[in-house]
This record gives C-alpha cells, structure tokens and sequence, in this order.
C-alpha cells in the first residue's frame, strides 16, 4: 500500500481515530492511513483513562455527548463481548455528601431519563445492598448501564481490526508537522497526499486544527488527574463505582472510587492544571508552552469563576490529607493506608472558547473544505467513540 498517497489521512491514533477508521473501512473505504505520534498505542488519554463506560447521566439532553454517550456504551459492550475482552457491568452510585446536593441529584435524574439511561433513586438501604462500603445523604442515584472495559485492550482489538481488513496502514512514531499544500501534509516520515483528513488529534486537536484556519477562537488547558490505587493484599468493598454529586457547571466528576476489570480499585482522578498537554509528572512532560499555559490559567482565573474554584481547590490534592478527605465523605469507612500513588496519571485536554473565556462543555466536530476536525475529545469520549464514528461518518462521508 502507498502510504504517500490516502483516501482517508487521519491524525491520531487514539480511541476516536481507530474507531472512525474501523467505521469507515467498514463502509467501503480503501486506502485508510493513521498517524499515530508515538511508537505503540495507548500513550495518552485513550490508554490513560479509568476504563469507566458513562451512561449519559450528567450531560444536557441537547448535547452531542448526550446524544452519543450511551448509544456509544451499547456498541462498545456490544464490541467487547463479541472479542472476548472483559467487560465488568456493575453500575455506578452517586451520593449525596450533603442535604444541599439533593437538588442536583434529581437533576442529574431528570437528564438521564431525558438522554435514555436507566436510573433509579436508591434510599440508604438499598443503597448499601449495592454498595455496601458507599454512604449518602438521603439518597442516592444507581445507574444500571456504567461499566467498565481495560483501554488498552480495546485499542489493540481495534489496531488487529484495522490490520485484518488490508486496506488499513497505522503509521507509529509518525507525526504531522503541517501542511505541504492542497490536500498534501508533512510529517516526520515524509509528505502524504490525502483526498479527505480527519483530524482526531486529542491533546493537539487544536494545533492540527489551526494548520487549516479553525480553532483560532479556542484554547486548550490541559488538567492532570492523578489517581491512587488500592495495595496489593489489600481489600476494599467495592461492586462498581462511588462517585460524589459534580457541578453540573464543570466537566469534571470529582475524586470517586472504581473496580477495573481485573479486580484494581483506583481512587480518584484529580483535576489539577497542569504544565503542558503531556505533564505526567510534576515537572516532567511541562513542555516549552508550559509558561503560556500557565498565563492562560492566570487570565481564566480572573476572568471565570468556575474555573477560578477549580484551580484554588484541586491542587491540593497533590497532598494526601486533601485527596483522602474527599474520599472519605463518599463512603461508612476509609482507611488511606491500603491506597497507594498509582503510576496512571492522565491528562483531560479541555478546550476553551478564547472569547468568552468559557470551559466547552460539548464534543466539538468542525468540517472546512476537505477536513473534519474532532475539538475537545474529552470524557465521555472513550465511552462514545464508536457513536460518535458513526455520525461523523454520516455526517461527512455519505
């Protein structure tokens, strides 16, 4: 196969890259070639994240999340029983840590039965007869459709998938530098002529963007989550998920506790700012726009009151007392020493409407010429990613 010529170039080859690919193979193209920055799959986000399948609870039922989220969750169980990859289906509870959350609890209930999910409000009770370990205020939420699969795994049956089909080339240790002219790009193996592109670029999506005159509006502020994990030998009570009530406001879903489908029980994750779109570590991965980044944060805490709180609270997480202080008020009983630092840290890249200076809420999907660029492929973007192929494909393929 000519991987200097494409019918379909698409950049990245995170979740959303693979499974468009997969959807658009399925429909007949040919000749479809994937960047893919790194030397193997899974550096990033798509391997990054806790596994958790969404079930379309906390967004706006006129959303693109909403409309994705839980139609996404079938397919991905659906795809995951076909391969024989394990698929842990507990559900999920969200309490109420106080009497004042009870109203965004039924919230959270009204948009779920909007967006289709099933849902039922659990007394204390019933509640401890699905998660003993959790307590709640009142009431709590049960959410029958969360699940969980291993990323990893998925992206590697998608990756054989794309093989099997012959007409698929993913490019490793590949990476798009810019345009080379019409329907041309460089990259670090040299230029590709495409017909059509997509940019599926995750952390990047926006630089990719800007090489063909989108974007220039938005910003992307990456937030680190860090997680702990339960020590091996340990034992912790728990079914499926304990997560608290969010601020509908934020995107983020605060500290909460989840089972993978190998039996770990992860806390967290965090949402501090971090110093650049890779920053794994405290200093490592702060790139060489870690200092713009860090002058975004200055302006976005003056200018927005939401993020302002974000920023002010979620770096002390970094300190185990304040990490385990919101664990704690999510369950009877929490012992911190049986949790230990997890080597996972992920990275939210949340894209940022420059303008106004507001956080974008929904999944953003832009199409100019013979482009489709996917903005702000946050979370639930694992959990809707086969949907979401779909409708691009729909959308912008025939």
């Amino acid at each position: 196969m000519n991987t200097g010529q494409a019918d379909v170039l698409i950049v990245g080859g995170g979740i959303v890259g693979l499974t468009l690919a997969r959807e658009l193979l399925a429909r007949g193209r040919e000749n479809v070639v994937i960047l893919e920055k790194e030397p193997e799959l899974g550096r990033h986000a798509s391997g990054r994240n806790s596994g958790v399948l969404h079930a379309g609870i906390y967004y706006s039922p006129d959303s693109l999340k909403a409309r994705s989220c839980l139609r996404g969750n079938f397919l991905m169980k659906e795809y995951c029983r076909a391969k024989g990859l394990p698929v842990l289906e507990k559900g999920k509870v969200i309490v109420a840590r106080t009497e004042a959350e009870l109203p965004a609890l039924d919230e959270l209930h009204r948009r779920a039965v909007a967006n289709g999910a099933k849902v039922d409000f659990l007394d204390e009770k019933q509640l401890d007869e699905v998660e003993p370990s959790a307590r709640t205020v009142g009431r709590a939420l049960f959410s029958h459709y969360t699940a969980a699969v291993d990323p990893k795994l998925v992206l590697q049956s998608l990756r054989a998938d794309l093989d099997a089909t012959g007409r698929a080339t993913l490019l490793l240790g590949c990476e798009m530098l810019g345009r080379a002219g019409p329907g041309r790009v460089r990259t670090t193996q040299g230029d590709i002529a495409y017909a059509r592109l997509v940019n599926a670029a995750g952390a990047h999506c926006d630089r990719v963007a800007r090489h063909f005159g989108l974007a220039r509006d938005y910003r992307l502020i990456p937030f680190k989550g860090i997680y702990r994990k339960m020590r091996p030998g340990a034992s912790f009570p728990l079914n499926g998920n304990i997560y608290p009530v969010p601020d509908v406001r934020n995107p983020f879903l605060g500290v909460h506790f989840s089972r993978s489908v190998h039996g770990d029980v992860y806390l967290g994750p965090t949402a501090i700012p971090a110093l650049g779109r890779e920053n794994y570590g405290v200093l490592s991965g702060a790139d060489a726009g870690g200092l713009g980044i860090l002058v975004e944060d200055a302006v976005l805490f003056f200018a927005n009151p939401r993020f302002r709180e974000v920023a002010l609270v979620e770096p002390r997480k970094y300190i185990p007392a304040f990490f385990n202080r919101d664990a704690r008020r999510l369950v009877k009983s929490f012992d911190s020493s049986i949790f230990e630092r997890a080597q996972k840290v992920g990275i939210r890249p949340q894209l940022v409407n420059w303008k106004t200076k507001e956080l974008v809420m929904d999944f953003l999907v832009e199409a100019k010429d013979e482009t489709v660029h996917v903005l702000n492929p946050i979370s639930p973007a694992f959990t809707s990613s086969m949907d979401l192929a779909k409708s691009i494909a729909d959308q912008h393929f025939g």
